[in-house]
Order: structure tokens, then sequence, then C-alpha cells
């Protein structure tokens, strides 16, 4: 079985973060692990606070991890400081991750900062580097490469330029623009888009995360990178047309709606 870790903030609610990680590899019946970077207080109305693990204790959780276990791809999501951001990239680095998958999670939908501002620099120059690809929405690429992000031609602009900072590949996700949910993939030489429809729902806490945790797995399980994205779009997509409300607000997708109406004698012994 393939072995995937999440580098990633906690999410009590259970729709994003290190939560929705776990449920995303399980779907995708690869063995998931974990590294808590932050623990966040938050439900479906939004994060109400944040709280960041010590530096050293997350060290300490990379390492268990590696020196026991072979890690066949690591996705990355919310880490909030510098220090945090150094930290994983170090330990990535010295560990020879590979196939590593960066979601720079910045602001939750709420309107919560879950990177410092100072920290977008360190992002940039030690993170972005090191990773196989990094998959930011409009939002997150604009402040990686300082510019609005319009229409699809600047989506590729920006593409090009974060590709240029060090990252293999770059994906660059268009669900917040008005017009159909493009994303932009580009490797260096190619430019390829991979359209979703636009679904009709309020309930899509942590498609972010989820997204970039499927790439991951196929990653893991082979597939190239072009292939891996592709499933993973169809997977996100099914996904949010089968998500649901929980509470008052924000509601999540369905992780396991492949999996829905299997009998549940099926597991009784």
């Amino acid at each position: 079985m393939k072995k995937v870790l999440t580098i990633a903030g906690s999410d009590s609610c259970g729709g994003a973060g290190i939560q929705a990680d776990l449920k995303t590899f399980s779907a995708h019946l690869v063995y998931g692990m974990s590294v808590i970077t932050s623990v966040t207080a938050q439900n479906t109305q939004g994060v109400t606070d944040a709280y960041d693990l010590p530096v050293e204790v997350i060290e300490k959780q990379i390492s268990a991890i590696f020196d026991d276990i072979k890690v066949d791809a690591v996705k990355i999501g919310m880490l909030s400081s510098s220090e945090i951001i150094s930290i994983v990239a170090n330990s990535l680095k010295l560990h020879k991750a590979q196939n590593i998958v960066l979601d720079p999670v910045m602001i939750s939908k709420s309107g919560f900062n879950l990177l410092k501002e100072d920290a977008v620099k360190t992002l940039i120059n030690e993170l972005i580097p090191i990773c196989t690809i990094i998959t930011p929405n409009i939002y997150e690429a604009s402040l990686i490469v300082q510019m609005d992000i319009k229409d699809l031609e600047d989506m590729k602009i920006a593409c090009k330029k974060i590709y240029d900072k060090g990252a293999r590949y770059v994906l660059v996700k268009g669900g917040h623009l008005n017009d159909d949910a493009i994303d932009v993939l580009f490797d260096g030489q190619d430019y390829y888009q991979f359209k979703g429809s636009r679904i009709k729902t309020k309930n899509t806490h942590g498609t972010g995360c989820t997204l970039s945790s499927a790439i991951a797995s196929n990653l893991a399980l082979g597939f190239d990178i072009v292939e891996s994205i592709r499933r993973s779009k169809n997977y996100i997509q099914n996904a949010i047309e089968n998500s649901f409300s929980i509470g008052m607000g924000v509601g999540p997708v369905d992780h396991f709606y492949a999996f829905r109406g299997l009998e549940v004698n099926k597991y009784e012994r």
C-alpha cells in the first residue's frame, strides 16, 4: 500500500486541513499519515482562533515518520509562520522527500489569516523550490506574484512567474473567477487546462485541501502529473456535487461519495 503524509493544520469541524487530507487519502486507498502544525478552532461559520505547535514538535513528528516509514508523497497545507515553513522545508530536504504537493494556505473562507504576512517571502524562498507542484488559488497566486489575476491569460502569466521561483509544476486554480472553473497547469514549456462544471452549492469547505491531497495520492499511486490532476479534478467535482450541510454555514464536500450505498453488514465479522 502506498503511504502519503500530510503536513498541515487541524480543522476541528473536520471539513478541511488534516481531517480532509486523511479522508481523501482513505478514499484513494492509500495509507494516510499526519504531521500537525497548528490547531484551529473553527466550524462551518469560520475560524475563531489558531494555535501553532512548537517547531521542535513539528520537526520531531516529521522525523518520526521518515525514520521509520517510506513516504511515497507529501501534501503540505497550513504553515502559518516563517519558523514553521523553514523547519518543514529543511526536514523534507534532509529526508529527501519525493512527490511534494504544496497547497499554500493563506486565508480561510471566513477571512481568518492562516499565513502570517511576513511568512510569504519564506514560503517563496524556501518551500516553493523544493515542491513538485504548487496549487494556489487566484488569491494565493496573486499574493505570491504580486499581480491582479482577472482572466485566463493572467493565470498563465502567474503560472510562469511562480514556476520561475523554482517549482517543477504550477497549477493555478480558477474557481474564484466568474467564468467557468478552469485550472491552469504549467510545466515549464506547455500549458494545460482542466475545466470543471460550476456547481451551485455553498458547501465547498475544504475543496483546496481535498484537491491537493488527491493529487498527492495519485502521484503516490504512480500516475504522472497531468493524469494525477485529471483524476483529482474528477474526484473533487464529484465530492462537491455530493456536498452537504452539517451546520449553519459552509458545509463540507463528500470525500466518500463513491462508497455511499455499500452495505454496513459487509464489514461485520
